[in-house]
């Protein structure tokens, strides 16, 4: 592709940036801390460091909530940041723009990201929308230009995106807001209810990937935090039933979405999906054994991905480099 274009996932969790003829050039934290309410403090990985630490005169929050953006000011101000400290080396400047954005949000919530780009000072040249569960399966090196449908299950940071491609476009999709910020928030729940034993999110992160499962495991970890009872710090020993007593109902809300949109898929498509099976990606997908939940729920062949977290960046990045696939661009 000639002149210069550049990729953006919006994420909850993080943001990432892809320059043609570069990759992923940017690969942070979705986070702002801002300081006395209008001063920007920090962004990215440097401004999650700070989450849950922050004192009351520097707030720190992610801007993406539930796939759109909540917070227009710090969106602005974090992209900004951003722009600015990449525009000097890598001359961002009159580029096309390519941005990602989920299926089932309204117009107006669209729109959003669109005017995002264009209230820079980078003079895009021209801004391209495309659906992320497009970007989902190019980035898995899926041909979804062709008349076999696809199933692909985005289990995101806030949300899950379950929808069903065929032909270079989106037959059925559904968005639910389960996704790893809930699982933590589920977590941090069981564990002040059972053990009255109160832990921050980035703990029960920690928990969710070091000993979170889809099955009951005999594993353990040792965590602290502050006792409900005597109100002191203190340590505990959580187990792998304590997670998955917590996070099995949302595996099972996923699954059962899952069902929903198949009970909907055309009968030609659903042949092809029999055949092909599911793809899971999403930063979400890497919880131990919830492919094999998905199976056995399913009875269809799962495919996960080796990056599940970089698929719609990749994705954006083959549509860049690809002239051919720009028809996949609203």
């Amino acid at each position: 592709m000639l002149g210069k274009a550049i990729g953006i996932d919006f994420g909850t969790s993080s943001i990432k940036f892809y320059k043609n003829g570069e990759g992923v050039i940017l690969h942070e934290k979705s986070v702002i801390a801002v300081y006395n309410k209008n001063h920007t403090f920090a962004v990215g990985n440097e401004a999650f460091e700070m989450y849950e630490k922050a004192p009351v005169n520097i707030e720190v929050s992610y801007p993406v909530k539930n796939g759109v953006i909540a917070d227009i000011g710090n969106m602005q101000a974090m992209i900004d940041y951003f722009f600015q400290q990449m525009d000097g080396k890598r001359k961002l400047k009159g580029a096309d723009y390519y941005i990602a954005v989920p299926t089932d949000i309204t117009e107006v919530e669209k729109r959003a990201y669109f005017e995002l780009i264009s209230n820079t000072n980078l003079k895009p040249k021209k801004i391209f929308v495309v659906e992320k569960p497009i970007a989902d399966a190019l980035g898995m090196s899926l041909d979804i230009t062709k008349s076999t449908g696809t199933l692909v299950v985005d289990i995101g940071a806030n949300t899950t995106e379950i929808s069903v491609l065929s032909l270079g476009g989106i037959v059925l999709s559904r968005l639910i807001p389960v996704g790893g910020n809930k699982f933590d928030e589920v977590i941090i729940n069981k564990i002040k209810k059972d053990k009255n034993f109160v832990i921050g999110e980035k703990t029960a992160e920690l928990i969710k990937k070091t000993i979170g499962s889809a099955y009951v495991t005999d594993e353990t970890i040792d965590i602290c935090g502050r006792n409900l009872v005597t109100g002191l710090p203190s340590e505990i020993t959580i187990t792998g039933k304590d997670v998955y007593d917590a996070l099995i109902e949302l595996f099972q809300n996923i699954v059962d979405s899952v069902k929903i949109i198949l009970e909907r898929t055309p009968p030609e498509i659903s042949s092809d999906i029999y055949k092909s099976g599911v793809y899971i990606t999403g930063g979400s997908s890497r919880i131990k054994d919830l492919g094999r939940f998905v199976y056995d729920q399913l009875g269809l062949k799962v495919n996960l991905c080796e990056e599940p977290e970089s698929t719609v960046i990749m994705g954006l990045g083959a549509i860049i480099e690809d002239p051919s696939l720009a028809k996949l661009t609203l």
